[in-house]
């Protein structure tokens, strides 16, 4: 049974009120107004002061418990006068986080947009202490009989991926590199896991293929992104085994009314080789645990419904539903997963048309709620 909420209503407040107690401090140099409406706005802020954007939000992913992360994200707007259309800010990010559960992170992470959006490049590193519960695939004695273990990684990851000419298709690859050391909180019989999966190094190379008419990267309201990925750790590369994953996704925004903006998304993953049972993909789905709906393959749906109720404020709602099971035996028990939920958004900053706000979903066994930064979908 989840703890009482009642912390989630404290940490609700301290994630406006470290915000607006920023804001009320700078208040006498007025960079929090929008002229056009004079409504609060950060645009001016973080285009022309350089400013950055902080953020303390719950965390209350099921898998983990209650707790609180903070961020820092930083704008780098692009001020070239020769180019008139909005160009996309570099984004530097830092944050960190702890739970109830004793799990806790903290990363950081690069995003630039350059030479006109010809070139993206991603970088990140991070290390996190997580707990978390294994399941098992396809039902059985684990799925009402988890097993508690932490996981310890060490991360970094270089993405480059480039524009073909002026196309909507971009192409790119990645390098990954992890250090991932798991140990059992109790003295279970664990003799069916692989030994090995206990310590591995993990490094590899992927692949990157996609389609994006995307109309905003942060809150788009309109276009499409499609993506094609393959990602292989090799031991010929420094990792401890071979093993791949293929992810294919899909992304639809479209403006049905003035007021009604409707959004699809389907995804699957596929797993190769021989990864750790923990690296096996699992449906992802706001409301649905991290790693609770395993399996070698998995394929999800989602629809999320934006009904704006002003140029500032709008109303979301949200619905989808996942599949899980083995490739190799086809007369396995699938496990799957539903979600629901709904939110709200604020057009936090006009003239980067990026909005903010909060998500709460159920999913089959318990309540979650999210802080939502773009929107939900930012790959």
């Amino acid at each position: 049974m989840r703890k009482s909420p009642k912390r989630i209503d404290i940490l609700f407040t301290l994630s406006f009120v470290f915000i607006i107690g920023f804001v009320s401090a700078q208040g006498s140099k007025k960079p929090f107004k929008d002229t056009t409406d004079n409504a609060f706005d950060i645009s001016h802020y973080l285009y022309d002061l350089h400013g950055f954007l902080p953020i303390v939000s719950p965390i209350t992913e099921p898998a983990v418990g209650y707790g609180a992360s903070v961020a820092a994200v930083y704008f780098i707007p692009k001020k070239d006068k020769n180019i008139k259309k909005f160009q996309m800010p570099d984004v530097v990010g830092l944050a960190g986080g702890y739970t109830e559960n004793t799990t806790w992170f903290a990363g950081a992470v690069y995003a630039g947009f350059w030479k006109d959006d010809h070139i993206r490049y991603r970088g990140i590193v991070g290390y996190g202490d997580i707990k978390l519960k294994y399941y098992g695939t396809g039902g059985g004695f684990l799925d009402q009989n988890p097993i508690k273990f932490s996981m310890k990684t060490s991360f970094v990851l270089q993405q480059l991926v480039f524009r073909l000419g002026e196309s909507n298709f971009l192409l790119g690859a990645k390098y990954q590199f992890s250090q991932t050391d798991v140990a059992f909180f109790e003295d279970n019989d664990i003799k069916w896991l692989d030994p090995s999966d206990f310590s591995i190094r993990n490094s590899g190379i992927g692949l990157i293929s996609e389609f994006e008419t995307f109309d905003n990267l942060f809150s788009p309201n309109k276009g499409i992104k499609l993506g094609l990925y393959y990602d292989q750790f090799a031991e010929f590369l420094g990792s401890d085994r071979d093993n791949g994953r293929f992810t294919a996704y899909g992304i639809y925004y479209q403006q049905l009314f003035p007021f009604w903006k409707a959004g699809f998304r389907i995804e699957s993953q596929l797993a190769t080789g021989d990864p750790a049972f923990y690296s096996l993909p699992y449906i992802n789905l706001r409301g649905v645990p991290a790693m609770r709906y395993q399996g070698e393959f998995t394929a999800l749906l989602e629809t999320e419904q934006e009904f704006s109720l002003s140029a500032r404020w709008s109303l979301v709602g949200f619905a989808g539903y996942g599949r899980a099971w083995e490739v190799a035996d086809n007369s396995s028990p699938y496990s799957s997963a539903w979600n629901a939920g709904g939110g709200f958004r604020y057009l936090i900053a006009r003239a980067l048309r990026l909005k903010m706000g909060i998500d709460v979903a159920r999913g089959p066994e318990s309540y979650a709620i999210y802080i939502v930064f773009g929107n939900a979908w930012l790959k």
